[in-house]
């Protein structure tokens, strides 16, 4: 596919988007949500798989909360990839991926994911370009093989937050004492590689796009939380689910 430019995309709502009847909208989506959850555990024939990417401070705790948070926790698990212990670095850099992802009748998030691998690691020069490539075409496999050989639909999430946003946001995690606990002093390391991490970002949606990215406006929370749902919702729905009877 071409190369998408993330400084031509907006991060922010349609300005004629009525606020309001979307967060309503967002309620009543969630609540099908309920509804569809239960049917994807009690069918157990598919799963479904959240990525969630984004730039620090871009909401991805909060897109999942909110979007998950009301679901029975039976069926949805959530987990957060950070830097690889001594053990997931001596294996190739999908091994502590595929164990975490999702059983048939379950919802699995990653809060960041198998991308992180051509992200920061290229951003910072731990891995060449040659090496980011094969590793892309490995990503690409393994959604192949989660598709193909499991019945999982894999939902492909860049929550795109402004500069001036993720600075907003960083500033409120020294000052808010309910956002505290995010604070972290390398967070603003990072977003000096801003331009970095955009090219790092650019390519992975040109190479690893066989399971296309949904790029998400993501500087007004009600709005990005409307698009995650929506588009799970929909997703869920086209599987056509149906209640298991009793054989008779």
């Amino acid at each position: 596919m071409s190369k998408i430019k993330l400084s031509a995309i907006s991060t922010t709502a349609p300005k004629k988007i009525d606020k309001e009847k979307i967060k309503a909208a967002t309620q009543e989506i969630l609540q099908e949500l309920d509804e569809l959850q239960n049917l994807l555990y009690a069918q157990h024939k598919h799963c479904i798989l959240l990525v969630i990417q984004g730039m620090d401070a871009s909401g991805k705790d909060g897109v999942i909360k909110n979007v998950t948070g009301t679901l029975n926790p039976q069926g949805v698990m959530v987990h957060s990839f950070k830097a690889p212990t001594a053990e997931e670095a001596d294996h190739d850099f999908l091994w502590r991926v595929h164990q975490h992802a999702p059983a048939k009748g379950m919802i699995q998030v990653f809060n960041r994911s198998h991308y992180e691998d051509i992200l920061i690691q290229r951003v910072h020069k731990w891995i060449d370009d040659k090496m980011a490539r094969k590793r892309m075409e490995a990503i690409n496999d393994f959604e192949k093989l989660l598709t193909v050989h499991n019945n999982t639909k894999v939902l492909k999430f860049y929550l795109h937050v402004s500069q001036e946003a993720q600075q907003q946001r960083l500033i409120e995690r020294t000052e808010d004492h309910r956002k505290m606990w995010k604070y972290n002093e390398s967070d603003f390391e990072e977003a000096k590689l801003w331009d970095q991490y955009m090219d790092a970002y650019e390519d992975a949606f040109k190479y690893c796009n066989d399971i296309p990215w949904m790029i998400v406006p993501a500087d007004h929370n009600w709005y990005k939380e409307y698009i995650v749902a929506l588009t799970l919702r929909d997703t869920l729905k086209s599987l056509n689910m149906k209640y298991p009877r009793l054989k008779k």
